[in-house]
């Protein structure tokens, strides 16, 4: 069963919004013929123990999942990596769904699903059963407030991906419009995991085919993750980007399975006519898709994704990143953070350091040392300064795109230091902040009073976490200088 439709094409390639119970009909009419219709004769304790005896059938399988009522109405429709695990969670004795969610525990009677491929099938598929439905108990999915879509702008000569509560803005004219969707985050993170599949820009640059400029373009730190193929630096031809957005668009619409066969067969072609190059994309491409599911259970095991360096960081970094978006008010979400830090002993071998973390764990091909050669000794703030000029010189010239957020070890001075270097160049960067030690505030670009956050906070523990990585890297360059002028000396 497809899961993809178009909003503007007014087509649903899957459920119809009329005809889902006809999809699932065993489970109610099992309840049925035992008697177990959550009818006024069943005690809530019995109906509730019933319900959770039907769980324990499922499969432990990505899929939607609806709760009904004894009249067979939808009162809630949601999504699960795993039916089975998901859908029994309801009814256990300790189940706390929420004051929202609570209620629906006295009046749900039964429940179907549908068995999808994968989560993104899963969400897509909730998404366009709320929307037709309206469940009583999605009523904060069902309000007013303004769905998300997922626009690809095919007008371009390397078309972008992005999410939009406006699809009828005049920027995605033209465009191919996914959606609605129910939830934001999800779709993010959908998004960001099938980037790690067709490697599809994320950014806003005004990228053109045959430009000279693109030559010159540094890439973003997407480009050596594997998770975009640099049509700004001109590392993609405009044909074979085309051939990943046109597989990327095709994925939606398909059943995974379907697409899956399709890559195969247009592996087998290409690599017929010698074309090793573009079958080697596509088996990449068949291998990612594969691993889907492999990699979102991974990505929930943090101590398997952070690096020992930063252990002393216990948490969800995607949790953090959001928190962090929030405390900034920040429109996108963030994605890159870097980090600078200043190191001497007794006023000698001053050093800086910088850090670069990608959704929140950290890149080590993006760390930088730098040995300051203009500040006098002991003066942090002109090593900040030297620093920043010469590691976002051509961020600053428009030949490449600062990170999301810019952190600096420090407090409101060694903000202002780095702020006074950022003034020099021509393209300023979207945020910049302190991180104090002692006090733990932090200091934000435009704003007149520190920001103070329990000591709790998943954007301050995220940030604490990267500050004290820089911090690391930099006392270890530090002290490798320091030996080596020993060493001379003796």
């Amino acid at each position: 069963m497809g899961c993809a439709w178009e909003a503007y094409g007014g087509s649903w390639w899957g459920l119809s919004a009329g005809g889902y119970n006809q999809a699932m009909t065993t489970r109610e009419s099992d309840s049925a013929s035992s008697g177990g219709g959550g009818g006024s004769e069943e005690s809530r304790p019995d109906r509730l123990r019933r319900l959770a005896k039907s769980a324990r059938g499922l499969p432990a399988t990505p899929g939607v999942y609806l709760m009904k009522d004894a009249q067979g109405r939808v009162l809630y429709v949601g999504k699960a990596s795993s039916l089975r695990s998901r859908v029994g969670s309801y009814f256990i004795p300790s189940a706390d769904l929420g004051p929202k969610k609570q209620p629906m525990l006295d009046v749900v009677a039964e429940f179907d699903v549908i068995e999808c491929e994968g989560e993104w099938e899963a969400l897509l598929m909730e998404a366009r059963l709320i929307k037709d439905i309206h469940p009583r108990f999605n009523s904060a999915q069902t309000d007013d407030k303004t769905f998300p879509y997922l626009a690809v702008t095919t007008r371009e000569d390397f078309p972008g991906v992005y999410i939009t509560r406006n699809p009828a803005d005049g920027r995605f004219t033209g465009s191919r419009i996914f959606g609605p969707f129910t939830s934001v985050t999800a779709l993010r993170e959908a998004v960001q995991l099938l980037q790690r599949v067709f490697r599809y820009r994320t950014c806003t640059l005004d990228i053109i085919h045959g430009d000279p400029k693109n030559s010159r373009f540094r890439p973003c730190l997407l480009h050596p993750i594997k998770q975009c193929t640099a049509p700004c630096g001109a590392k993609i031809t405009k044909e074979a980007y085309r051939r990943d957005i046109d597989r990327f668009i095709r994925f939606l619409g398909s059943k995974r399975s379907v697409i899956l066969r399709e890559l195969n067969e247009e592996m087998d072609a290409a690599s017929a006519q010698q074309r090793y190059e573009e079958a080697a994309v596509i088996r990449d491409q068949i291998s990612a898709i594969e691993k889907l599911d492999d990699r979102e259970k991974r990505a929930r095991s943090i101590e398997t994704d952070w690096q020992p360096e930063v252990t002393v960081f216990a948490g969800d970094p995607s949790a953090g990143l959001r928190s962090l978006q929030k405390t900034l008010d920040l429109e996108e979400p963030v994605r890159c953070m870097e980090a600078i830090d200043i190191a001497h002993l007794q006023g000698g071998e001053t050093v800086g350091s910088k850090v670069a973390f990608i959704d929140g764990r950290p890149f080590k091909d993006g760390y930088r040392r730098y040995k300051i050669k203009s500040a006098a000794p002991g003066d942090d703030y002109m090593a900040l300064r030297e620093v920043v000029s010469r590691r976002y010189r051509d961020a600053g010239e428009g030949n490449e795109l600062y990170p999301d957020v810019i952190l600096i070890d420090g407090g409101l001075g060694q903000l202002h230091a780095a702020l006074e270097a950022f003034d020099q160049l021509t393209i300023k960067p979207p945020m910049v902040i302190s991180l104090a030690k002692k006090e733990e505030l932090i200091y934000a670009q435009q704003r007149t009073a520190p920001i103070k956050l329990g000591r709790d906070n998943a954007g301050l523990r995220l940030c604490q976490a990267i500050r004290d990585e820089a911090h690391r890297f930099a006392q270890h360059y530090h002290r490798i200088l320091r030996r080596k002028s020993v060493l001379e000396e003796d």
